[in-house]
């Protein structure tokens, strides 16, 4: 059974600014630190998602603890892109089914990230741990984003 888990947040930096950091390799790794860092497929190590077409499967990046001990992997897949939106499909050691949609939309004094997760953890990966791990993750990520960007009123 999938579950689902949506982040949000209003930073102080337009559209365009933040979707050009939060599609990179250095972005994203930004956001998880310090606790992990993901690696990029060698062909991709010098783009962002901007550069992939629908569609393509990235490959395989392995997702470190501290940066340095291997504990998944997201096997990664675009399978949407457009302005200031992508949607990921891939699968994960931990998850049969991994799901991350993201936008960014211009609002009054910055922009507004949202983070949607769709997820199904293997058998092996009780269910509350999986969501209560994604829900921390992903509210860490977005107080890196607050406080790389600064963060504008709803």
């Amino acid at each position: 059974m999938p579950y689902t888990v949506e982040q949000t947040s209003r930073l102080a930096a337009s559209s365009d600014e933040v979707w050009a950091r939060v599609t990179t390799p250095a972005g994203i790794n930004d956001e998880f630190k310090p606790w992990m860092r993901m690696t990029v497929p060698s062909r991709w190590r010098n783009a962002s998602l901007a550069d992939v077409d629908p569609g393509t499967h990235v490959g395989r990046s392995w997702v470190l603890l501290f940066g340095v001990l291997p504990f998944d992997y997201n096997d990664l897949t675009i399978a949407e892109i457009e302005p200031n939106r992508f949607l990921e499909h891939s699968t994960t050691f931990s998850m049969r089914l991994w799901q991350h949609e993201r936008t960014v939309e211009g609002v009054p004094g910055g922009c507004e990230l949202r983070d949607r997760l769709r997820f199904e953890p293997r058998r092996w990966a009780p269910a509350p741990v999986a969501c209560a791990i994604v829900k921390a993750i992903f509210r860490h990520r977005h107080r890196r984003l607050a406080r790389a960007f600064g963060t504008v009123a709803p």
